[in-house]
This record gives structure tokens, sequence and C-alpha cells, in this order.
């Protein structure tokens, strides 16, 4: 018989509903066994998070190494430039409309976090570094493999990437279900789920609404130096858009957004060398996302969130997106280092954010590589070939 495959979003919302509809009937004594999994796994997930700096980062940075000269550094910088300036985007517009959608919330949630239900008890599991030594030593050691010719290195790199992205897959991924219905049924039970949900239904539709934003805005500046109608340009990366939407995977795509790239009138070479890069560095739509869900958390619970801070998150996270979708779910488990060490996040807000990236996991992924098409006209417009007269 065939089997079916029960994916991780169903299995999240069943965990959110289940949590919700349980935390309204089960007493303390039953939810303290899910609050000390809880607390155990928020331990194994926080020693983690270095080791999957190290694991991703490095081997991403000795591949990128000196492969391509200048057009290498073009492209990065492009790509990087454009999703810091999508996570500022999502801050300012969040900072603009959020305190009105919040109002009457905030309150409600710094109350009810300070309850919940305590673990029988925890295993103290300290990280081996800290975010900032870890991604410190990924830049050394990738740039020392790419510049050193260090191949024993390199391989051992490969190897640590492979591993980590093994953990995520088998242990992480897996676990996150019932470690989110442990918080959402502590959440239900100290009453701070209804606003919760009722405040992130508001969001996700701010969200999306940003996305088309976003995809305007990036091909209204590829049609400006290329000098074409950018709805043409953005209506012929149509089919690589809807094909991340059903695949979730910035890498399955890539041929579909390969073909589209080409016949937006970039040069086959450009294409071939953007297309592939950009599906790992060039994470507008994952930043935004992610820096719009923070920034909510952040207002609900009376966090800071003012320009400096936030600027400083998103200059770290576009950073830690990087060789992260080639992992499943490794862009959010990416992300949460920056979330708790220049945030402050801690168990719950972090389940949070797991929950959310997930939910809206597909549309960021399209937003992402529908953008790389944007990416490559523009460094086609500095190295590449003229772009052919039939494109227009």
């Amino acid at each position: 018989m065939r089997k079916t495959h029960f994916g991780l979003l169903p299995r999240i919302i069943v965990a959110i509903i289940l949590g919700v509809a349980l935390g309204n009937v089960m007493t303390e004594p039953w939810i303290r066994p899910f609050a000390t999994f809880n607390a155990i796994f928020s331990q194994f997930l926080g020693f983690l998070v270095p080791i999957i700096i190290v694991g991703l980062v490095t081997p991403a940075i000795a591949g990128i190494g000196k492969s391509a000269g200048k057009m290498l550094l073009a492209t990065v910088g492009i790509a990087y430039a454009d999703t810091v300036l999508c996570g500022l985007l999502s801050y300012g517009t969040g900072s603009v409309l959020f305190p009105g959608m919040l109002d009457g919330i905030t309150t409600t949630a710094s109350q009810a976090s300070q309850g919940g239900a305590e673990p029988y008890f925890t295993i103290a599991i300290p990280p081996l570094l800290d975010v900032m030594s870890a991604l410190v030593l990924s830049f050394m050691m990738g740039l020392g493999i790419a510049y050193g010719n260090a191949d024993v290195l390199r391989k051992g790199a490969d190897e640590l990437m492979a591993i980590t992205g093994k953990v995520i897959e088998k242990a992480i991924i897996p676990l996150l279900p019932p470690y989110i219905f442990g918080i959402f049924l502590d959440m239900t039970a100290t009453g701070q789920a209804y606003s919760v949900i009722t405040v992130f239904a508001k969001i996700i539709v701010v969200i999306f609404i940003l996305h088309i934003l976003i995809l305007l805005y990036q091909f209204a500046v590829a049609g400006l130096l290329s000098k074409r109608n950018p709805l043409k340009l953005l209506w012929r990366m149509m089919p690589a858009y809807f094909t991340a939407l059903g695949t979730s995977s910035s890498a399955a795509t890539i041929p579909v957004t390969l073909r589209q790239t080409e016949l937006n009138g970039v040069s086959k070479d450009v294409a071939g060398f953007t297309v592939p890069l950009c599906a790992t560095i060039h994470m507008s739509g994952s930043v935004m996302k992610i820096t719009a869900c923070a920034l909510t958390i952040c207002m609900m619970k009376g966090m800071p969130h003012d320009p400096v801070l936030f600027t400083g998150f998103i200059l770290l996270l576009s950073v830690m997106m990087v060789a992260a979708p080639g992992v499943p779910g490794g862009s959010i488990m990416a992300a949460l280092a920056p979330l708790a060490s220049v945030l402050g996040f801690g168990e719950q807000d972090q389940a949070l954010m797991i929950a959310l990236y997930i939910a809206m996991d597909s549309f960021g992924t399209a937003c992402n590589v529908t953008g790389d098409g944007a990416v490559a006209m523009v460094v086609d417009k500095i190295f590449g070939k003229k772009a052919a007269a039939g494109a227009r």
C-alpha cells in the first residue's frame, strides 16, 4: 500500500490545535511532563545552535572562496544588500503598523508569560561556544580552507555539514511538533494562546503583502537598469514562484528559476552562475518574515525593539542565512542564534518563531527564488552581454 506523507506543516498545525484544546482542560500535573520535555529539548537546542553555525557557515564560506572573482563579489554584495534592505523594510513597516494591531495585547502577553507549569527537572547542556565565537570561527575556518588549500579541513567541514544536516533532519525536526504542542499547552493554560494566535493571524496578512511589495521593488530596480517593463519581467518569473510555493525548496526550483531568468534576457553564463549561488545566499523573503515575527514578539512582551538593536539583528541574521536553505528547517534553526543573542529570545519565543516560520515557509521560499531572477538581471547588466531583443 502507498504511504501517505504527513508533512511537517500539518504536524505543527495539529500540535497547535491540540495544545490549545487540551490546555483548557488539563491541570498542572498533566502539563508538567510536557514542560519537562520542553525544558530538556530547549537545552539541547541551545547546545546545537553554535554547532549549526559552524557546521553550515564554514563550508558555505569555503565553497564561495575565490571561485569567480569580481562577479562573485558583486553577486554576494548585491544579494546581501537586498536581503538587509528587505529586513529593514519589514522592520519599518512593522514599527508603523504593528502597535495599532497589538493594542491591548502587550500587557496580557507580558503578564501571562510570567506563569506556566514548572518542569519536574531539567538537564543543563551548556553550549561549547557562544554565538559570536561560533560565527567568527566559521569565517576564519571557511576563509582559511578557501585560501589555504586545506583539503583535509575542507573534507572535515563537508562531513560536519552533513552531520549537522542529519541532526536537524532526524532529531530536531521530528521533535518540533511535541515541543510546540507543549508550548501552546502551557500558553493556553496561562491564558496567552488566544491573543497570540489572533495577533499573528493579522501579522501573516501583513507579511504576505510585504512579499508582494518586495518583489515589485526588486523588479522595478531590475527593469530600471535594463530599461524593460518590470511587470513583464516579474510575470515571466511566476513559474519559479509557484514551483517554490509547491516544493518549499530553493534548490529544487533552480532549473525553473534558471529557465525563466534566461527568458528575461539574462545571458546563459551569468544566469548559470548567479541563480544557483543566489539560491543559497539571497534570502530576502525569509529575513523579512523573521524580522516581522520577531518584532511582533518583542512588542507583545515589552522587550526592546529600537532601530539600532534591530539593525544589528538584521545585519547578523542576513549573514546567518548563508547556506541554511540547503538543510530542511535550516533557516529558522540558524536564525535562533541572533534571536537569542541579540534580541534575548527565550524558549517560548523561539518556539513561536519556529511555528510561524514553518507555517509560512513556502511563501518565503517563493519570494526568495523569484527575487533571484532580479539579482541575476542586475549582475548581467554589470558583467553580461546585452539582453536579447526577443526578451522584451
